[in-house]
């Protein structure tokens, strides 16, 4: 029986005494206008997790620096916190953060000579049906190539190691002994031991009034802070204020898209036997139990948590009163998972504020307006755990100018500045990401809430095309196309999975279509479906609709330097010429790849613009549209060239016609000749069609004969009405971002963030081709340095011989050892395989080259078994490149 008699709200001392959780940091002094230093390299503001973690490792690298707090250390949400570590999440990334995270934990003690109170007492994930097993095995393979120890276990097995369980309640479980627990308050205060032995000052009771920002020529710059005893000078300031990140830098002109919401646990009596038995995350159930001493503290996501206005600044150590008609969702299914947690009642609840965003990952990095603003926020309740690796990560910015794990996932610029003010989107957004935070993760879902939010020119027609769409970085496209035997598939307003009053749609054939997507060990019930797709772009010709990839337009007086040192490969060249290159940041990463175009000064219209010195044309994925205009446009700011960059995404459209027969549908209706001599590959024109002005690169990004028509937003759907008829006799049909993907995949081109990252090389990922030997850019430093040196990894494709699905992250084993974890997956269907990229690297650290890649005998971990794979050097579709040329003569497959 669930006791409920002895439930009562826990007051701020009665749930410190109850968790032992004393912060010494308390009893300090209020800040004086003596203890406030005049200047300091950096200021961190908030004195939480994200603050101190920031701080200790500022103050490692030799960082003069100072945290603010405007109470005492963790009095915000913080203290509060379950502090769990779960060391295996479906992201590369993540695991190296997290590992990153746990590492520091496990020294801290012999470098302070305080516990910071880590528990190492092990995780278990347990699942309730197969294709939850699934997911599990997927963690299990890509733990297995990483080093973290795991296992699948049976019921029974995992009622061995934690004997409160019910086998006959689950099928099956992921056991990780590597992870644990920590304490708050325990943790902050060794952090500020450390940090201040290293030179940092931590003032508390000190609020910061505003942040100090000055208008320069170079744009907004920090210069101090301000706070109620007089006035730090900086050039460097850390937001780690958590649910009040967003109000501490709205009046400089960043919105986060950041939303607190009620988030909450209960502690339970004393139970025998629970002492240090494993933590356990019931994702189908909604439930977690941390082991806290001999009691649980229980709690979970829930589908309608309460969204708060903004939390009281004055909001110290507090907690709010559980609502149990929220909170009960997770009682049941913790009562059938552990019945003997339901014999026990409850000392006591915790109920307090966490900050959460729109896609569930951390708002960080650089502030795109303000130079020298730095944030570390909006963990998601995850703070504890991130807080380690995110810290690190933040100082390295900081000191090094980039982070060294690719943190684009983390990093507020994916965001656009519409984003963050749009309040109903980010509403919307953060509900669904908080409800499906114990959701499977499938390559292909789709999210419910927050679409229609950008639609390109071509939205309505590609919905009369009956697409299925998909939303990316809150634009709309079209993912695949239904044909005319599927009723449309339109996305429905948000129902708020039924929350808060709303009705949840009794029919939505766009959720019952993105079923067929949500698999493990099957292929996608659309798979033949997007082969068509793939094939007709082959053997035909087709229309994508590429319209949300990110359009700028660098010109002025230095742009012709600004061009030179952003980009690695030459852009000194004639007008018309189109350049795929890359702008790496100082250790070589890859920050962007992009086409760019030498133009010439125009008439002013958007597709010929007009300007004065020097003026290029650049494209890039939509995906990270924003982010890479924000970092080219920082790094122009930096070196302080007289140039300016344009972003001019959502005034143009870009019409994609791929395939053999794409010249013969497009040139009738041109003004121009669309011969070789004419228009060569790799460069552009101004042409008219139909009498529209319009600008024609000739790229491609599946490897065929094709053109992309970058037209005005107005004239973009007589242009493709145009082509859609003109084709017609061709059989010319739609394509969409499933089989772009999957043909660029095919054919060896990039997917930035994905197979090419911040933190791969362009001679680790092959396109060595990109990076000139004359004149300096940013990054040239590191390039050359490996081409003597060598390199340690290398990209390769994979092809599996057996007909599986691939989806990423499965681990690659090369003669029985792991070398690596798939990167990107997809089906190539020319070559009737699937196809992964993977970064090769060697157990012994030694350099690697083409002989030793070949040598090898591959495996790919699927599921927990191993399939065999062919190893290549270059993808084996069409190496020689002859399709992109217009040579369909010889069989170029």
């Amino acid at each position: 029986m669930w006791r409920t008699g002895i439930v009562q709200q826990a007051t701020r001392q009665d749930l410190r005494r109850l968790l032992n959780r004393n912060n010494s940091s308390k009893t300090t002094a209020a800040a004086t206008a003596t203890q406030l230093p005049q200047s300091a390299d950096v200021v961190v503001i908030g004195g939480g997790s994200a603050g101190c973690h920031t701080l200790y490792h500022l103050a490692k690298q030799g960082v003069r620096a100072v945290l603010l707090e405007r109470a005492q250390l963790t009095a915000g949400t913080t203290w509060h916190t379950a502090g769990l570590l779960w060391r295996l999440r479906p992201s590369d990334v993540d695991i190296q953060l997290l590992a990153n995270s746990r590492n520091m934990l496990r020294q801290l003690e012999a470098e302070t000579g305080l516990d910071p109170g880590w528990i190492q007492n092990g995780g278990i994930f347990i699942a309730h049906n197969e294709t939850r097993l699934d997911e599990y095995r997927r963690l299990a393979t890509v733990g297995s190539a990483l080093g973290i120890e795991n296992q699948i276990l049976s019921p029974e097995e995992t009622q061995k190691l934690f004997p409160l369980l019910d086998p006959k309640a689950f099928i099956g479980a992921l056991y990780s002994p590597g992870d644990g627990v920590m304490d708050p308050a325990m943790l902050c205060t060794a952090l500020r031991r450390a940090a201040t032995a290293n030179g940092a000052q931590v003032i508390e009771n000190c609020d910061v009034q505003e942040i100090l920002v000055e208008q320069g020529s170079r744009g907004k710059k920090i210069v101090g802070v301000s706070t109620p005893f007089g006035n730090i000078r900086t050039e460097t300031v850390v937001n780690a204020t958590g649910v009040w990140g967003r109000d501490l830098v709205a009046r400089h002109g960043t919105h986060l898209p950041l939303l607190p919401m009620k988030h909450a646990y209960i502690v339970s009596e004393s139970i025998p036997g629970v002492r240090g038995l494993p933590n356990i995350r019931d994702h189908d159930y909604s439930t977690y139990f941390r082991i806290q001493g001999d009691a649980i503290c229980m709690g979970g996501y829930e589908p309608n948590p309460i969204l708060l206005d903004p939390v009281a600044k004055d909001f110290h150590f507090g907690l709010y009163e559980l609502d149990w008609s929220v909170f009960e969702t997770h009682v049941e299914g913790a009562h059938k998972l552990c019945p003997e947690y339901a014999k026990y009642g409850v000392k006591s609840t915790v109920c307090g504020p966490e900050s959460f965003t729109p896609d569930h990952k951390p708002l960080m990095g650089p502030d795109p307006n303000v130079s020298g603003l730095m944030h570390n926020c909006g963990f998601n309740s995850a703070g504890m755990m991130f807080g380690g690796g995110c810290g690190e990560q933040t100082a390295l910015w900081i000191t090094k100018g980039q982070p060294d794990v690719p943190m684009f996932s983390f990093d507020l610029r994916r965001f656009t500045q519409e984003q963050g003010q749009a309040t109903k989107w980010i509403a919307e957004k953060s509900h669904e990401s908080y409800v499906k935070n114990y959701s499977m993760v499938f390559k292909f879902d789709q999210p419910l809430a927050g679409r229609d939010f950008q639609l390109d020119p071509l939205h309505e027609q590609m919905l009369e095309a009956n697409a299925f769409m998909e939303e990316k970085q809150g634009w709309e496209r079209p993912g695949f196309f239904l044909g005319n035997k599927e009723k449309s598939a339109a996305v429905l307003p948000y129902d708020w999975y039924g929350s808060y009053e709303h009705a949840r749609h009794k029919e939505s054939n766009y959720e019952r279509i993105l079923e067929g997507d949500l698999k493990y060990s099957s292929f996608s019930e659309h798979h033949e479906l997007i082969g068509a797709e793939a094939h007709a772009c082959r053997n035909n010709a087709v229309l994508f609709n590429m319209s949300y990839f990110a359009k700028l337009v660098l010109e002025g007086p230095q742009a012709h330097k600004a061009a030179d040192w952003l980009f690695s490969a030459n852009t000194k060249r004639d007008p018309s010429k189109t350049v795929y290159t890359c702008a790496l940041n100082d250790a070589g990463g890859v920050e962007a790849d992009v086409t760019i175009s030498r133009l010439v000064s125009g008439s002013g219209q958007l597709h010929d613009p007009k300007f004065e010195g020097k003026g290029y044309y650049i494209v890039a994925g939509g995906a990270s549209a924003y982010y890479t205009y924000s970092t080219l446009l920082a790094e122009m700011r930096r070196k302080g060239f007289n140039a300016k960059l344009h972003d001019v995404t959502a005034d143009l459209g870009v019409i994609s016609i791929q395939g053999p027969n794409s010249r013969s549908i497009l040139q009738p209706l041109l003004d121009y000749e669309l011969s070789d001599e004419q228009l060569p590959p790799n460069s552009t024109t101004l042409a008219k069609l139909n009498g529209i002005g319009l600008r024609v690169l000739r790229v491609s990004f599946v490897g065929e004969l094709g053109y992309e028509l970058h037209v005005p937003k107005q004239d973009c759907v007589a242009v493709y009405k145009a082509l859609k008829a003109a084709g017609a006799a061709q059989d010319l049909r739609d394509a969409g971002y499933r089989a772009l993907y999957s043909l660029s995949s095919e054919k060896g081109y990039h997917l930035w963030s994905y197979d090419l990252r911040s933190d791969d090389t362009p001679l680790e990922a092959g396109l060595g081709f990109t990076c000139r030997k004359q004149g300096d850019y940013r990054g040239r430093a590191a390039v050359d340095r490996q081409r003597s040196d060598g390199l340690k990894r290398r990209m390769v494709y994979l092809t599996l011989q057996d007909q599986v699905p691939i989806w990423g992250l499965e681990g690659v084993y090369r003669n029985g050892e792991p070398v690596g974890v798939l990167r990107r997956a997809e089906y190539a269907y020319t070559l009737g395989k699937s196809l992964g990229q993977v970064y090769i690297t060697r157990s012994d650290g030694q350099n690697i080259d083409g002989e030793y890649l070949k040598a090898g005998d591959y495996e790919v971990d699927i599921l927990g078994k191993r399939y065999k794979a062919n190893c290549h050097l270059r993808s084996p579709f069409d190496p020689s490149g002859q399709r992109v040329l217009g040579n369909y003569e010889t069989n170029s497959k």
